[in-house]
């Protein structure tokens, strides 16, 4: 059903995985602390419509760690770069959950006339200040990522303890992530590299929020799709607040009995919600 892929794009190297032969191409952006995996429920059906390309992003999963780039706009570069250079595609429709969602978000403002709907999965594209990335401070774990080299530090060695506690407090039911999809997040993170360029994604936020202020001044024109989860561990109508403020033609709202992360919590719900939304004309 999957297909497994490297392509080679100078400074890093993208592992992507593919489903599906679809006339029209579905990316599909994952978060941190997960990988392509997150998205293992949802591809099989998306597949029956769409060629699905699940990449791992830079320095996460089975790709590889640049010591930089992990600014949102050099990650998204590199999609462009897959989608356009490596497969060939001028069009596509993107989904990004958690970082991913501001990886696609700098990707469809790069590329408003490639990315022909866009979807955003329980985070908010920072802008302003970090705020409301770190629910007014409430999100601990930004604080302590922007530390240099002090969580690599206390981490390294006890990856699946620290990932784990993710899965269990942000997700409203925390036994849709099994203990066999926590031994491959770990494997994953436990690989050399992986753990430090995770958290460079958010020591990456204060240029974020610079390239971001300056994007905002041009909301994207495309349709988007904001979701978030309810029930006090997603972020709920954030989300399409947030998008809101980035856009011009918004839907969405929140998905009840869902947490965080939403490919696994509710992917069938989730998968419902993108092929109404995918499948429209306009």
């Amino acid at each position: 059903m999957f297909s497994h892929h490297s392509a080679e794009l100078g400074e890093v190297r993208l592992h992507y995985v593919t489903a599906g032969s679809g006339a029209r191409a579905l990316v599909l952006l994952h978060g941190w602390p997960q990988s392509w995996w997150e998205w293992r429920r949802v591809m099989p059906a998306l597949a029956e419509h769409f060629t699905v390309i699940a990449p791992d992003m830079r320095g996460l999963g089975d790709s590889s760690c640049p010591p930089g780039g992990y600014d949102k706009a050099t990650v998204a570069n590199d999609i462009w770069r897959l989608m356009s250079e490596v497969l060939g595609y001028q069009n596509f429709c993107l989904v990004g959950h958690d970082w991913g969602g501001p990886v696609a978000y700098a990707l469809a403002h790069a590329h408003m006339e490639a990315v022909e709907k866009l979807a955003i999965l329980d985070v908010v594209v920072p802008f302003g200040s970090a705020d409301d990335l770190t629910w007014g401070g409430k999100r601990w774990h930004h604080g302590f990522h922007w530390v240099q080299d002090l969580p690599e530090a206390l981490v390294s060695g006890r990856e699946r303890m620290y990932l784990s506690w993710f899965y269990n407090n942000l997700a409203y039911n925390p036994a849709a992530i099994t203990p066999e999809d926590i031994d491959e997040y770990a494997r994953a993170y436990s690989r050399p590299g992986v753990l430090r360029a995770g958290f460079e994604y958010y020591r990456a936020t204060t240029t974020d929020i610079a390239d971001n202020n300056e994007n905002k001044k041009t909301p994207l024109t495309m349709p988007v799709l904001a979701l978030g989860g309810s029930g006090g561990k997603g972020r709920g109508m954030q989300v399409l607040e947030n998008m809101r403020e980035l856009a011009s033609d918004v839907e969405g709202g929140a998905i009840e009995q869902c947490g965080h992360f939403v490919p696994e919590e509710q992917p069938e719900l989730l998968t419902r919600e993108l092929l109404d939304f995918f499948g429209r004309a306009g």
